[in-house]
């Protein structure tokens, strides 16, 4: 910044605040009637002088903190008109393994007066930082309306995943005369959302549903194939079959659940050696007695009652004796 801190406050008061509405010749204020501590961006950035600066402070002779007071009044200075765009970047990645160097870099490179950044999926419908890149790029467009306001990505994946946010966030540039700079890709250069920009808008949003729906389609066709091989993904299961045997026998014979987790040891994984939890136990038969609910079959078969000497018969083994004692023996013709 070329200008002293006090000429750039004077150079800022000549215009009224499209924010908090101060009339030229005062400072910024706050929403609680208090001097302002810095001049609103949508204000200073009508100084061409200031219009890269990130803040513009009030001076102390304004007594910021303290109640506000209207100054002198001054005649309005309409905004200079400037060819030079301002451009707002966005950096994004899903998950904070991946790195945004690569990102911050080529934004840096494109001369953008803001980035912002923030490690959050698209699944997650609000992403704060991008809602206040956005509401920054529309500031800027309000209080200067012939310089050109660039919303400026690395590529288009890291603004929406689907057709339908696409064409939202389409109908917001278009609303609020931002134009979308796209650093990378096929597709790389600046797109104004008004007319022949809004085609490419559309056409952008079908072309990626498609190529989602084609990723989509393709992952779930390599895990048929890897089931059919045997593998079925995921992390290995904490009760694999032949503990959830073991437990459903014990659990029969009137073992207490928490007593048969202590009996059971998990064999894989990060806690290969030591007991299942009692919920993961609960959870598990669970699963197993609902799905032999669903077979309509028994959920193991029942133990043979083993007969004792002096033990009475049961009907049924009193009709199978009397039905095999009435069968013929099978060498009855030999020995006779």
């Amino acid at each position: 910044m070329d200008l002293t801190p006090d000429q750039a406050a004077l150079a800022v008061e000549r215009h009224d605040c499209p924010n908090c509405d101060a009339p030229a010749g005062s400072a910024c204020r706050t929403r609680g009637g208090k001097t302002a501590a810095k001049y609103h961006t949508p204000r200073f950035v009508l100084v061409p002088a200031l219009r890269e600066e990130l803040e513009i402070p009030v001076p102390a002779d304004r007594a910021p903190g303290r109640s506000w007071k209207q100054g002198p009044a001054l005649a309005i200075v309409p905004a200079t008109r400037t060819e030079r765009p301002v451009r707002i970047g966005y950096a994004r990645t899903s998950t904070a393994r991946q790195e945004l160097a690569s990102q911050l870099e080529a934004l840096h490179r494109a001369e953008c007066h803001k980035v912002f950044k923030e490690q959050i999926s698209t699944r997650i419908k609000v992403r704060p930082e991008l809602e206040a890149a956005l509401a920054l790029a529309r500031q800027f467009k309000e209080a200067a309306p012939e310089t050109p306001v660039i919303f400026t990505v690395h590529e288009l994946k890291r603004l929406a995943r689907n057709a339908a946010e696409l064409m939202a966030l389409s109908a917001e540039l278009q609303a609020g005369g931002i134009q979308l700079e796209l650093l990378t890709g096929p597709l790389t250069g600046i797109y104004d959302p008004n007319g022949m920009g809004a085609m490419f808008f559309a056409v952008l949003a079908v072309a990626g549903q498609i190529e989602r729906n084609y990723i989509r389609e393709k992952t779930l066709e390599g895990q048929v194939i890897a089931a059919s091989k045997g593998n079925h993904g995921g992390r290995p299961k904490v009760i694999d079959d032949d503990m959830l045997t073991f437990a459903i026998a014990l659990k029969d014979k009137g073992v207490p659940v928490p007593e048969i987790a202590k009996k059971l040891v998990i064999k894989t994984g990060k806690n290969a050696g030591k007991n299942p939890s009692v919920a993961s136990l609960y959870r598990a038969l669970a699963e197993a007695e609902a799905a032999a609910a669903d077979d309509g079959l028994p959920l193991r078969p029942k133990p043979v009652r083993i007969r004792r000497p002096g033990d009475p018969l049961t009907p049924e083994e009193i009709d199978l004796r009397e039905r095999l004692q009435a069968q013929p023996h099978p060498n009855t013709d030999i020995r006779s």
